[in-house]
Parts: C-alpha cells; sequence; structure tokens
C-alpha cells in the first residue's frame, strides 16, 4: 500500500521542531513580560489595566484588586507580574539632599477638615513611601502637612507630587520672622499669634496645629541655625537682629501689649522677657504697647521685629566740668511729695526727689551713661566758667563740648554791642562776661529759666545790650572811654545781681575794646598827638639839662687829679698862712713900740711936705707941679704904677689937685723906696 505525504518523518520532525520553537518563543516573549526589573535607584509605578474591580467615587488611585494606578509601588529587585494585566513605569527615586526639605501634595485621599488648608498627620505609611497605607490609615488629599527631611524615598510620583526647597537658613546675627498660613485664628486686638508649645522651632508643623497654633505672623521667632520647616505652612523672612554696639543703646517700642496709660509717655518696666527677646513672657507679664521703659545695652539682640521697634542711640556722656540735670517724664506726680521732700521758693518746686516726675534734685557728674531718652531729658550744665563774648571775633569758631542734650559751647560769640553816647557819636563795644554755675544750684537754674542757651539767649545777652546802652547814653563817648574801668564796675554789679535771681554766680563782666568813630578818634588823635609833642620837647630840655650836667661831672671827673692837687695846695697854703700870721704877729709885738715912734716921725715928715706940697702949689699951680712930678718919676728908675697909699685932695675937690698930690706921693714914694704906714683919706 502506497505512503501519504503527511506520514513523511522528515515533515514531522520539522513541523515538531517548529512548534517547539514557537512554543519558546511564545513563553520566552510571555516571561518577558512577566518579569519586571527595577534598578537600586528606581520605583516601579504600576498600572492594572484588567480584571478588577473599579475604582470607587471620587478616588484615583487604585488599591489591591482596583483597576487603575496602583497605590503600592515595586522597590528595586526583580518582580513577576502577569504580563498584558499590568503595565509598570520606571521612575527615579526622590533625593532630598541635606541643605533641602521635600514638601509633598498628595493627589487623592480624604477631603480636608473644614476650615483647614494643610492635610493632618497620619501615621504608618513609612514617610509617604507606602501609598496605600496612607489611603488606608485616612490620608488627605491636599498639600501635606509633614515633610521629607534629607534622605532617598521610593515615593508613588502619581499619588504625590514632590517639592524640592531649600531648608532654612537664617545666618549670625540675624532672626527668622514667621507667618503661619494655617491655624486657629488670632485673638481680638492681637497684633501677634500666641505661643505654640511644641513645634520645634516651627519644624513640626502638626505640632503646631494640634497645640492650637494660630494663623497669621507669630510672636516666636528663629534664632540662626538651619531648620528643615515646611514653607508652604510657614513663610520664613530673615531680618537682622537688633545689634547694638558700643557707646549706643537701644530705645524700644512695643507694637503690641496692654494700651498705654493717657498720662503716661513711657511704659511700665516688666522683669521676665529677656531683654524684649522673650515676647510672649513680655505680654504675660502685662508689659504695655509703645516706648518703653527698659533699654538694651551694648549687645545682639534676637528680637521680634514685628513686636519690637529698636531705636539705637547714643550713650550719655557727661565731660568733666559738666553735669546733667535730669528731668524724669516717669515716676509720681510732685502733688504727692511730703513736706519734707518738697524745697520751698518759688519756681524750685519743680525739682524733685528720685521718684517724682519732674527735675531731679540730684544730678549726674561726669561720666557715662545709659539713658533712656523718653524716659529722661539730660540737660548739659557746665560747672566751669562759661564765657560769653561780644567781640570781633564773632565769627570764629568756639571750642566746643558734644553734650547729651545738644552743644554747648565754652565761649559763646555775639556781635560786638552797639551803643550811641549822650553826645550822639555811635560806638562799638566789645564785651566779655564770664559765670559759673555750681552744681548744687544747677537743678534750681534748669527750673528757672530752662538751659544755659536760654539764660545766654534770653536774660544775659538782653541784660549786658541794656546795661551798656543806658550807661553809653548819659556819657560822652570820649568820657565813656576815658572812664571805661568805672563802666566796667557798674556793669559786673548789675550783672551780679541779675544773674543770682537765677541761680548763677557772675564772675566777671570786662570790656574788651571801645571802638570810637573815626573822626572823632583823629580829633582826640591830633589832640593826644600835640600834647605828646609839648610834652616831648619838655623831656628833651630836661635831657639837655641832665646832659650839661652829665658833661660837667665827665669834666670834673677828668680833672680829679687836679682838683685834689688844687685841694692839697689850698690846705697847705692855709697852713702856711696860719703859720705865718702867728710869726707876724710875733714879730709885731716886738715892734709895737717902735711902731709907735716911727708913726709918730712919719707923722711929721707927711705934715712937713704937705706943706711944702702946699708951697708948690701955690707957687706954680696944682696942675703943673702935678706935671712935673710925673715926669720926675718916670725919669727915675724902677717906677712903680700903682701905689699903695692913695691921697685924695680934699677942699676944692679939683681933679688936678687931686692928680697932683697923688703923682707927688707917688714920685716920694719911689724915690724912697718904701711904702707909706699909712693911708689918707
Amino acid at each position: 500500500m502506497a505512503r501519504r505525504k503527511s506520514d513523511n518523518p522528515v515533515l514531522l520532525v520539522l513541523f515538531i521542531v517548529l512548534a517547539a520553537s514557537l512554543a519558546v518563543f511564545l513563553f520566552l516573549v510571555v516571561a518577558g513580560r512577566m518579569l519586571v526589573n527595577v534598578g537600586g535607584d528606581e520605583v516601579g509605578l504600576i498600572e492594572r489595566r484588567f480584571f478588577g474591580n473599579n475604582l470607587p467615587e471620587g478616588r484615583v488611585i487604585a488599591m489591591r484588586g482596583e483597576i487603575g494606578i496602583q497605590a503600592r509601588v515595586l522597590p528595586p529587585g526583580l518582580h513577576l507580574l502577569f504580563p498584558f494585566l499590568y503595565t509598570v513605569r520606571k521612575d527615579r527615586m526622590i533625593l532630598v539632599s541635606d541643605e533641602e526639605v521635600a514638601i509633598l501634595e498628595a493627589i487623592d485621599g480624604r477631603p480636608l477638615d473644614p476650615g483647614r488648608i494643610f492635610a493632618r498627620h497620619v501615621e504608618g505609611h513609612d514617610t509617604y513611601q507606602d501609598g496605600e497605607a496612607f489611603l488606608r490609615n485616612g490620608g488627605q488629599k491636599g498639600p501635606q502637612i509633614d515633610i521629607l527631611p534629607p534622605g532617598k524615598y521610593r515615593l508613588n510620583t502619581y499619588l504625590f507630587r514632590v517639592r524640592l526647597v531649600a531648608a532654612i537658613r537664617v545666618p549670625a546675627g540675624t532672626v527668622g520672622v514667621v507667618i503661619a498660613h494655617d491655624g486657629e485664628p488670632m485673638a481680638a486686638a492681637r497684633l501677634l499669634a500666641r505661643k505654640t508649645a511644641g513645634h520645634t522651632a516651627f519644624q513640626n508643623g502638626e505640632a503646631f496645629l494640634e497645640n492650637g497654633g494660630q494663623r497669621g505672623p507669630q510672636i516666636e521667632v528663629i534664632l540662626p541655625g538651619q531648620y528643615r520647616i515646611n514653607s508652604d505652612l510657614f513663610a520664613v523672612t530673615v531680618e537682622p537682629a537688633a545689634i547694638v554696639k558700643a557707646n549706643q543703646v537701644g530705645l524700644v517700642t512695643a507694637r503690641d501689649g496692654n494700651p498705654l496709660p493717657e498720662t503716661e509717655l513711657v511704659a511700665r518696666s516688666v522683669t521676665g522677657h529677656n531683654d524684649f527677646q522673650d515676647a510672649s513672657a513680655f505680654l504675660e507679664s502685662g508689659g504695655q504697647r509703645g516706648p518703653q521703659f527698659d533699654l538694651l545695652k551694648p549687645g545682639t539682640y534676637y528680637v521680634n521685629p514685628l513686636m519690637f521697634e529698636v531705636t539705637l542711640d547714643k550713650v550719655a556722656v557727661v565731660e568733666r566740668g559738666e553735669v546733667a540735670v535730669l528731668v524724669s517724664n516717669v515716676g509720681a506726680e510732685p502733688e504727692r511729695m511730703t513736706p519734707d521732700e518738697r524745697l520751698t521758693t518759688g519756681e524750685e518746686r519743680y525739682v524733685v526727689p528720685a521718684g517724682y516726675r519732674g527735675i531731679q534734685r540730684e544730678v549726674a557728674g561726669p561720666g557715662v551713661y545709659y539713658l533712656n531718652r523718653w524716659a529722661y531729658i539730660a540737660y548739659i550744665v557746665p560747672t566751669t566758667n562759661l564765657t560769653i563774648d561780644w567781640a570781633v571775633e564773632a565769627g570764629l569758631e568756639s571750642e566746643a563740648a558734644p553734650t547729651a542734650a545738644g552743644t554747648i559751647s565754652r565761649a559763646q560769640l555775639f556781635n560786638p554791642l552797639s551803643v550811641i553816647s549822650r553826645d550822639g557819636f555811635e560806638m562799638s563795644v566789645s564785651v566779655k562776661v564770664v559765670i559759673r554755675v555750681r552744681p548744687d544750684q544747677a537743678p534750681l537754674m534748669v527750673a528757672k529759666i530752662g538751659s544755659i542757651e536760654n539764660l545766654i539767649d534770653h536774660v544775659i545777652h538782653p541784660m549786658i545790650d541794656s546795661s551798656f546802652r543806658n550807661q553809653a547814653s548819659s556819657s560822652a563817648a570820649m568820657n565813656f572811654m576815658q572812664d571805661r574801668a568805672e563802666e566796667q564796675a557798674k556793669a559786673e554789679e548789675r550783672a551780679r545781681d541779675e544773674l543770682e535771681k537765677y541761680h548763677v554766680e557772675c564772675v566777671s563782666v570786662l570790656i574788651s575794646q571801645i571802638v570810637l568813630p573815626q573822626e572823632l578818634m583823629s580829633i582826640h588823635t591830633r589832640r593826644v598827638i600835640a600834647a605828646q609833642q609839648q610834652e616831648m620837647f619838655i623831656e628833651q630840655q630836661k635831657a639837655e639839662k641832665e646832659r650839661i650836667g652829665t658833661e660837667n661831672t665827665r669834666a670834673q671827673a677828668d680833672q680829679q687829679i687836679n682838683l685834689v692837687s688844687a685841694q692839697i695846695g689850698v690846705q697847705v697854703a692855709e697852713q702856711t698862712r696860719q703859720k705865718t700870721i702867728i710869726e707876724a704877729e710875733g714879730r709885731a709885738r716886738a715892734v709895737e713900740l717902735t711902731g709907735a715912734a716911727e708913726g709918730q716921725r712919719i707923722l711929721a715928715v707927711g705934715a712937713a711936705t704937705a706943706e711944702a706940697y702946699d708951697k708948690q702949689v701955690a707957687a706954680v699951680g696944682q696942675g703943673n707941679l702935678a706935671g712935673i712930678e710925673v715926669a720926675k718919676a718916670i725919669a727915675a728908675a724902677g717906677l712903680k704904677i700903682t701905689p699903695d697909699v692913695l691921697v685924695s685932695g680934699g677942699g676944692d675937690g679939683s681933679s688936678s689937685n687931686v692928680f697932683a698930690a697923688f703923682m707927688a706921693q707917688l714920685l716920694a714914694q719911689n724915690a724912697s723906696g718904701g711904702a707909706p704906714e699909712s693911708k689918707a683919706g
């Protein structure tokens, strides 16, 4: 019987081989679709297409057995799935670095609680890596209150949208100010939300909400550091901390707190707020809004700028030679003082002891003070000499000293005083007034006039100007200048009396310069020059006389030797004269007797001679006889010109007779060779 073609063994084998190959191919294809390999940094996202329950209404993510995108995910590794029943899409794992946080939003879950904008915290979902546990445990759709810290996470990115944001970093010297976007409403009339415990610097949003955290600006702040905060729940703004440098103080104004009483300018002091860094303690202690009595000394303070405004001010410096008079804006009213605490005089009733409002009786001496200028006003009063100068140099700078309440110059300068004299001349007078305030009198001075500037502008300047105007109007211009010392004394006396009323001591009033009109000065100058010239001529005459005396003295000095010799000669001559007189007296005694006889003889000879002359005159005449005798005398040798005895004629008194008698006597004297012993008259 012949075989059929189909029974050919070769064909059968070929068919079997083809069938087996096809089966292997189909198996490999099916096995390849069933096995899913998920890498080490991947996550498998599953979608079920067939053979399952439909999703409940309102759900978008499927649980096991439900058709749709599954809540669960495939971790890294090899997984077996039925082909065509499931499809798998691989995605990268979520990597959160050390400088980041992950903020999540759930696409599916229960609806949010009424009034809440963030989903509440649920447990058991392994930081959102178990989507089924999240949905099963009541996880809510929407922004999640929890965040993911640094690490790797296998998240279902269909179920959770993930946004990586930088962690909150608050640098040194700054403070983090927080505003909550969710929570309970704030209390009425409050500026900031109350303090909430347990949120660990706002890093635990769930604790913040569960513990009654309020939405809005937070009273708490974040100190320097790095924080993992849900930035969707909390907006954080980094602001500078309050830094008070050396030689500064921080004046604080509270924006929230109890209302300030109408009668108060500064809020009362409260304790426990740690230099305003614990704003909640400030409010709990009854802190009041407005300017605060307490202040911040040099340092860094982490103060909430939404609660407290810090204004920097300079410290109060009282230099040597000064005191600070303090006016207090805080304390009890002065009317409450006891009689023992009060001063009894007029304006000084406002000078009060410590603890009362008003001018403080005790002053602050030299030093540096952390002064709250809202609570105290400091008036710097110099206690050394202060000069007020009406001078030509008024435009020059004066030496100034910085103070807490302004600048007080050691020399206050004004323009020179312009006054008019009684005779109508305008004069310019430069004056210096030196005053001093004793430290114990400084508060009384401030109570009386307010300040040194007021004293100068409203008391001293008008007083000095009026004083010199009045004095000048009662005196002629030239007299005013010449009586300068007297005018100065009068002005000083008046200033001293006036300043005592203001508890100020007048040290002195000095007239520096009086400037008269040029025409008056020209006349006066010419007059003075003429007087000076006259005095100069007199002095020159005196000088010449003195020069003559000097020359005489010099000549005498030059002839001193001769004068001494002459004086010695005079003394010798005097001694010789005395000797001669004594010897002559001795001889005179010896010849006394002889002299009497000789005298008789001479008288006789004279009488005879006279008689002879009378006869000769009668004979030849007196004139002829005189000529004869003269001729004889000239002819004789050894004629003596001047006779020792002058004989005058008597009787008729004619000149010829006298001459003849004289010549006769002369001839007789020369002839005899001697001198007559007696003189005839």
